[in-house]
């Protein structure tokens, strides 16, 4: 209790100072985050943030997914992810990188919509009860966690869809012959054959990535306020630590989505590859040990930048649509009184 009242009294100083035109020239950059947002704010500055991220680090992606291929095809062969990007548009055009990039709008923008709307609404609930509305790892961690099956549940069959056009040589013409492809010849169950691998690698993925976000801004920006450079180097970092940790999953649900011909082949499994027990000792048996870190590179550049974006684009959506929702309700309650009846 000691903690809010403080907070509060911490506030009217600041607006007495503010009021007296005392502020300085930092607090007028920055002013604090809104800790109580709209349900609606979250969604939509989240789905924007979902968007933003896999659209922008897009072409890396693809890389990623090449690069994972356990039994390559010589042409398909990349040591390095700028070498791997020129060859690509050199020999197959400009917009191969970004084969694939169309599904994955569609499913990133409602995903995150949930994804950072249970994050914000179980992180809150937990902290109030753990920490009396303190930063709590343990929150934070849990929170993650469950907004991630929410937003899998809706991304697996986008990841899926996508993972098959981005393969090199992919015999897909295009995004609606791909689905009805899938469907057809392996049943609807294909679009969510890898989703138990996927939760498996990205509930750690997004405990770590939480817990290492609130961590570097509990150091960096300990008053919560709106600093694009706080949210941009925390988004980094997490990206990064959460992305390398989980690359041995990332691989197992590379191969799971794709069903790679060549390496099915080699690893003499007949039909479709499922189950992460079963990925796990084909990966191992096709390159050992070095075969579960396939495209690490690739993977960290790619969540480095792209998880900086979601949350510098998220934290300023909501920061902005918090400032703007008191004006958007007080236009709506006029335009209804001036509506006739």
């Amino acid at each position: 209790m000691e903690l809010r009242s403080d907070a509060v009294l911490a506030s009217v100083e600041m607006s007495e100072v503010n009021s007296d035109g005392g502020a300085s020239e930092g607090d007028t950059d920055y002013e604090s985050l809104p800790a109580h947002a709209s349900l609606g704010t979250h969604m939509t500055a989240g789905a924007v943030a979902g968007v933003l991220e896999h659209t922008v680090m897009y072409p890396v992606d693809s890389v990623k997914t090449r690069m994972q291929s356990l039994q390559p095809d010589p042409n398909a062969q990349y040591r390095s992810v700028y070498g791997a990007l020129k060859r690509i548009v050199r020999t197959e055009g400009l917009l191969r990188p970004l084969r694939g990039l169309n599904i994955t709008v569609l499913g990133a923008g409602p995903a995150h919509a949930l994804y950072f709307a249970c994050y914000e609404r179980i992180k809150r609930s937990l902290s109030d009860v753990i920490q009396n509305g303190g930063n709590s790892h343990i929150a934070n961690g849990v929170a993650g966690s469950v907004a991630t099956v929410l937003h899998d549940g809706i991304m697996n069959p986008a990841e899926v869809v996508k993972q098959r056009m981005q393969m090199y040589n992919s015999p897909y013409r295009s995004l609606y012959d791909c689905v009805l492809t899938i469907s057809r010849k392996e049943g609807l169950a294909a679009f969510y054959r890898s989703y138990s691998t996927q939760l498996t690698m990205n509930i750690p993925f997004q405990a770590v990535h939480f817990i290492t976000y609130e961590f570097m801004q509990e150091h960096f920006n300990p008053e919560r306020q709106y600093r694009p450079e706080t949210h941009i180097v925390s988004g980094a970092a997490a990206g990064a630590v959460s992305a390398a940790i989980t690359t041995p999953l990332d691989v197992c649900k590379t191969l799971l989505n794709t069903q790679e011909n060549v390496a099915l082949s080699s690893a003499h499994v007949s039909g479709n590859l499922s189950g992460m027990v079963n990925a796990l000792r084909t990966v191992y048996r096709l390159g050992g040990v070095p075969a579960f870190f396939k495209g690490i590179q690739a993977r960290v550049i790619y969540q480095m930048p792209s998880t900086a974006i979601a949350w510098s684009v998220y934290e300023f959506f909501k920061y902005f649509l918090t400032q703007h929702e008191p004006h958007i309700q007080e236009l709506g309650r006029n335009t209804h009184k001036a509506s006739p009846t």
